[in-house]
C-alpha cells in the first residue's frame, strides 16, 4: 500500500499575528540569502527501502521573505538507482520557516509517485518547526505546547490516489537545549484529535477501528479498474535537532504508524466491497544535513 503523509497547510487560519515568536527564541531561523543546504533522506515504508537527496538554496520572494528551494535527485529504490523523468528532475519545492510565509502543498501531479512521500515528509519536518517557531511558546528546555487542529490535510494527487487525508493535533515539546553543542531538540507528537473533521466517503468507514475516532483515510485506483479503500488511526512522532546558531535543521527522524481496515471495492461509492481486512503500516524516515 502506498502511504503518503502531509501535515496541516492551513495552520495560518488559526494562528494570529499575536502568536508570532518574539524575544530569545532558540528555534528562530536566521536566513542568509544564497546559503545552500543538502539533505540526505532515508526511509522505510513497509517493505520499500529508499534513499534520496534534497538540494536547496535560500532565496527571497517578491516581498523580501526568505524561503528554501529544493530539487530532488539521486533516488535509490530498494538498492537500485532510479533515473527520474525530466518533470521530476526539474521540480522545485519551496519551504520556509518564516512565520509570515505559510506552509503549502506543492503540485504533486507533475512528479514521479515515488517522490510524493519524500516531498510531503520534508514538508512535515518544516511544518512542525514552523508551528513551534510561530507560536513562540517553546523557549526553554521542557517547555510544552498542545495545538488542537483537527482539520483534514490532503495528499491526493487525483491520479493514483483519489482520496488521501489525515487529521491530527500537535503535541510539541522543546526537549533539550545544549549550549555546549549549540543545538536544540524538538519533539512533536501527532495524535488523533478528539473530533476529526475528515469527510469519510462511505458509512463503513465511520466505525472506529481503535480507541479513537478514525483520523486517516485513503482511496486508490487499482489496476483492475476498482478501488482500494482504507480507513484507520494514524499516529507518528517527529524529532529534530536544530542549530542554535541559525535555526536550521541538522537532523530529524519520523516514526509513523497507521492501523487500518481496508476493502477492495468495485464502485466509486465504496459500497460494493470485499470483506474488511486489517492492515498495519509502519514507516521510518530520517534526514541529515550534509556538510
Amino acid at each position: 500500500m502506498l502511504l503518503l503523509l502531509c501535515l496541516s497547510c492551513f495552520l495560518c487560519s488559526v494562528l494570529t499575528t499575536d502568536s508570532l515568536a518574539t524575544g530569545d527564541d532558540p528555534l528562530l531561523r536566521r536566513y542568509r540569502e544564497g546559503e545552500k543546504l543538502n539533505y540526505l533522506m532515508t526511509g522505510v515504508n513497509e517493505n520499500w527501502h529508499y534513499q534520496i537527496q534534497a538540494d536547496g538554496v535560500v532565496k527571497k520572494d517578491a516581498n523580501g521573505t526568505f524561503f528554501e528551494e529544493y530539487g530532488w535527485s539521486h533516488l535509490i529504490s530498494d538498492k537500485e538507482k532510479v533515473d527520474l523523468p525530466p518533470a521530476s528532475i526539474n521540480f522545485r519545492q519551496q519551504l520556509s520557516l518564516e512565520p509570515s510565509r505559510n506552509p503549502s502543498i506543492p503540485n504533486l501531479r507533475q512528479v514521479d509517485p515515488r517522490l510524493i512521500g519524500p516531498i510531503t515528509d520534508l514538508l512535515t519536518f518544516y511544518t512542525d518547526l514552523w508551528l513551534a517557531e510561530k507560536t513562540g511558546k517553546l523557549t526553554h528546555a521542557g517547555d510544552h505546547f498542545y495545538f488542537s487542529h483537527g482539520n483534514a490535510n490532503s495528499w491526493a494527487d487525483d491520479n493514483s490516489v483519489l482520496i488521501g487525508e489525515d487529521a491530527i493535533d500537535f503535541d510539541l515539546t522543546l526537549a533539550k537545549v545544549d549550549r555546549t553543542k549549540n543545538t536544540a531538540t524538538l519533539i512533536v507528537h501527532h495524535v488523533p484529535p478528539e473530533k476529526s473533521k475528515l469527510d469519510l466517503p462511505a458509512e463503513w468507514m465511520r466505525k472506529p477501528i481503535a480507541d479513537t475516532t478514525n483520523n486517516w483515510v485513503q482511496v486508490q485506483k487499482t489496476r483492475n479498474g476498482g478501488y482500494l479503500a482504507a480507513v484507520g488511526k494514524e499516529t507518528f512522532d517527529v524529532s529534530m535537532v536544530l542549530s542554535l546558531e541559525d535555526g536550521k535543521i541538522l537532523s530529524g527522524s519520523l516514526e509513523n504508524s497507521v492501523r487500518t481496515v481496508e476493502r477492495d471495492c468495485m464502485d466509486a461509492a465504496l459500497t460494493n466491497c470485499s470483506e474488511p481486512r486489517t492492515h498495519a503500516i509502519g514507516r521510518h524516515v530520517e534526514i541529515s544535513l550534509q556538510h
